[in-house]
């Protein structure tokens, strides 16, 4: 399987925390994750023609600006990663 890229591009704000968690949350295993920032990065903001922060990229192209919902996630492919949902219960069911 190929591993896809996702790439978050943020500031110094809060509302990018909250985006770079969210999204390393719902990354699946076949995904990597990689986070830049405009004041260390500023080449690579220009190579995307980033313009607001937070903007996440997957497979190279910009994808969504601005902090992400969990629904916005799940509708470009992301699912929440299996060790962070909680443990089902089956109860009666026999199994």
């Amino acid at each position: 399987m190929t591993n896809r890229k996702i790439e978050i591009f943020t500031g110094n704000c809060s509302l990018c925390d909250d985006a770079v968690k969210l999204v390393k949350e719902f990354a699946s295993n076949s995904f990597t994750v990689n986070v830049y920032n405009i004041q260390k990065e500023p080449n690579r903001f220009q190579q995307y023609h980033i313009k607001a922060v937070p903007s996440i990229a997957i497979d190279g192209r910009v994808v969504h600006t601005g902090k992400p919902s969990r629904t916005q996630l799940e509708a470009l492919g992301l699912t929440q990663r299996d060790d962070n949902l909680h443990k089902l219960t089956y109860l009666g069911m026999g199994i």
